[in-house]
């Protein structure tokens, strides 16, 4: 879905960030150790994919605004024994054909290009977490070096995050396209969790029945662990053993999303797992689908993020009053922090190659604006865990969540997990419809 056009498109647009003097060093993401010898599936930088659509291991990357090559991109060597056992690389004939940098050479160049380069720029912007304390306190006084013979380089180290987030935060109509798809690929996931939910299905075999259906559908699997919580389990807001089998009467939380082509989708979904809810579950259901309504409302462009969890939270609060959860009123359960006993997150997060995306949530220390191209999700929800005091016996045990995906568009907002249903009636019809589980 993406050209090498569309990688080129935003290295340019860094470059200009960056300005004269300037250069920035990224570096793929190391392999990851499972166990032995074995490593967990390889999954790119997302900064390092965002600039180069390289998914290789091993590489690094050099940004220099104004240099003979703004981009240069450093690769493992065609070696065939090697490729033998762990697959193709691209080489430097490959990098340049199939991803348009302007130069690329062999990682074992990259030491040199580096030690060179911090003796030309003023500033060298780096990734923190990629890059080691030993090798940052090298690069500043190579710097220093540098500038006390020749008068130039390296005085500061920058966080290149700075500026690639806020670019990151803005998704391209491309960008946007591949996050659709990971969300068609999740509700249809949903459904058919949904279709054979019923007493005694595990929480394993949804969790199984959604990642078949992600990878089926031709995701590169789940952009997260699964959640698939039912009972009790539903109050802890990330279980991941789905362990249990479940049983009538049981709410089930179903938390997953798809990640496609390195966008991740965040779909959550509470229902009866016997296809009916009870008097209690409706009633905190109905709590919760109200906030999401209240919630989204207040996703348009000018409004601020702040204002998205607010008309959640006071929604959210009004029904902890309703259901004898809390006493005295809305203002003064927000104000001593008592609602977060039952609603203890935010209502969104940012969404995007990371499940929690980039992009500060605040700026000049005021909640941010929401723009044409911001992607976020919407999930209030309410956990009573069994144990809490002063709380009547049959709210006791029950979490409901209720989370979509929405994009900030100019027109209004678009739900890009509608097709799921929410209302009461339309998910009871789902519930344990396939003819088999």
């Amino acid at each position: 879905m993406f050209a090498p056009e569309d990688f080129r498109g935003r290295r340019a647009r860094l470059a200009a960030r960056m300005g004269e003097g300037s250069a920035a060093v990224l570096r793929a993401a190391p392999p990851r150790g499972r166990s032995g010898d074995t490593d967990y599936p390889y999954r790119q930088d997302s900064d390092f994919f965002y600039l180069t659509g390289c998914e290789e291991a091993g590489a690094w990357c050099i940004l220099r605004p104004g240099g003979d090559a703004l981009c240069t991109l450093y690769v493992q060597p065609r070696d065939r024994q090697r490729e033998t056992w762990v697959g193709r690389r691209l080489g430097v004939a490959g990098a340049l054909e199939r991803l348009g940098v302007d130069a690329a050479r062999e990682v074992g160049d990259f030491e040199r290009d580096l030690r060179e380069l911090v003796g030309e720029v003023e500033r060298l912007y780096v990734d923190p977490g990629l890059l080691d304390g030993d090798r940052d306190r090298r690069l500043l006084e190579d710097g220093r070096a540098a500038r006390h013979r020749y008068g130039r380089g390296v005085a500061c180290l920058c966080d290149v995050g700075a500026l690639l987030h806020e670019m990151r935060l803005l998704k391209e109509p491309e960008e946007i396209a591949c996050m659709r798809r990971a969300a068609e690929i999740s509700v249809a996931a949903h459904r058919r969790a949904m279709a054979i939910c019923r007493p005694g299905v595990s929480e394993a075999r949804l969790q199984a029945e959604l990642e078949y259906l992600f990878r089926r559908e031709g995701a590169m699997g789940p952009a997260y662990e699964c959640v698939v919580a039912s009972g009790e389990n539903a109050t802890i807001l990330h279980y991941v053993e789905n362990a249990r089998r479940m049983e009538s009467g049981d709410l089930v939380l179903v938390d997953a999303g798809a990640e496609y082509r390195y966008y991740a989708a965040d779909i959550t979904r509470t229902y009866p797992v016997g296809g009916r809810f009870s008097g209690a579950q409706r009633a905190v259901y109905e709590v919760v689908l109200a906030a999401r309504e209240a919630a989204l409302a207040e996703c348009r462009v000018g409004r601020r993020l702040e204002d998205v969890h607010s008309a959640a939270r006071d929604v959210l609060v009004r029904g902890m009053l309703d259901l004898g959860l809390l006493d005295g009123d809305v203002a003064g359960a927000i104000e001593s922090g008592a609602c977060k006993r039952f609603f203890m997150h935010g209502t969104s997060h940012w969404l995007g190659m990371d499940v929690h995306d980039v992009g500060d949530y605040k700026v000049s220390g005021e909640s941010r604006e929401l723009r044409p191209g911001m992607v976020l999700t919407v999930e209030p929800g309410l956990y009573i865990r069994t144990g809490e005091a002063d709380v009547a016996d049959e709210l006791l045990g029950i979490g409901v969540r209720i989370e979509d995906d929405v994009v900030i568009g100019a027109a209004g907002p678009e739900i890009l997990s509608a097709d799921l249903p929410v209302a009461i009636a339309a998910v009871e019809s789902l519930i344990g419809t396939a003819a088999e589980a």
